[in-house]
């Protein structure tokens, strides 16, 4: 049985003085992780209300996908970087009715 794909949401709202530095590490990941083979979409957001909060927009093509997501180097990075640069909250999506 095939499994259903997963769907990230991560919300990151910048530290002081850290959005440009915030904005530069996600440019930066961009290619790697499109480039994933289990990558479907991975697209950077920003709040046109409140330009220090980027939203991340993932799509990988099952559970196996997005684990293999979090193993790679550039994660590894980004996770490392991450609490100096934002506060972070992610949601793990499943679909429900999807068309």
């Amino acid at each position: 049985m095939a499994q259903s794909p997963v769907k990230i949401t991560a919300s990151l709202a910048a530290r002081p003085g850290k959005a440009h530095e915030l904005e530069a590490l996600l440019l930066g990941m961009a290619p790697h992780c499109r480039a994933e083979p289990g990558n479907l979409r991975w697209d950077i957001w920003r709040d046109q209300a409140a330009p220090e909060r980027y939203v991340l927009d993932e799509l990988y093509r099952d559970g196996d996908a997005a684990a293999a997501h979090r193993q790679t180097p550039h994660y590894q990075d980004y996770l490392a970087r991450i609490p100096a640069l934002a506060e972070r909250s992610a949601l793990v999506l499943e679909p429900v009715a999807v068309a």
